[in-house]
């Protein structure tokens, strides 16, 4: 099966600080946009699966962000807790263009 994604332009990269965020505000829950050292883009609901912490005020760290209230590590790819910790960051699919364009689908 084929899925189909609906993109949204939300910045250019130059507009994420490295081992940083930007956050995409929405009715629905905002999302937070990372960007790693190695400039790779990930895009996850802006809320820990712990206790709800704002993750796009956390520290970015190779592919993961800690959680700036109880430091749970959250994968940044998948939105994975890891391990001792359980839980899931809803993830968003994310797009960077050759023209450094950051695009989310958030459907």
């Amino acid at each position: 099966m084929q899925v189909t994604y609906s993109w949204t332009r939300v910045c250019d990269v130059n507009d994420i600080p490295p081992l940083g965020s930007r956050v995409l505000e929405r009715a629905d829950g905002n999302v937070a946009i990372f960007r790693t050292a190695q400039n790779a883009i990930f895009a996850l609901l802006d809320h820990c699966p712990h206790k709800g912490g704002a993750l796009s005020q956390g520290i970015v760290h190779g592919e993961s962000v800690t959680c700036p209230l109880h430091a749970w590590n959250i994968d940044l790819a998948s939105g994975e807790a890891k391990a001792p910790d359980e839980g899931c960051a809803r993830h968003f699919p994310v797009r960077v263009d050759d023209d450094g364009s950051v695009f989310v689908s958030l459907v």
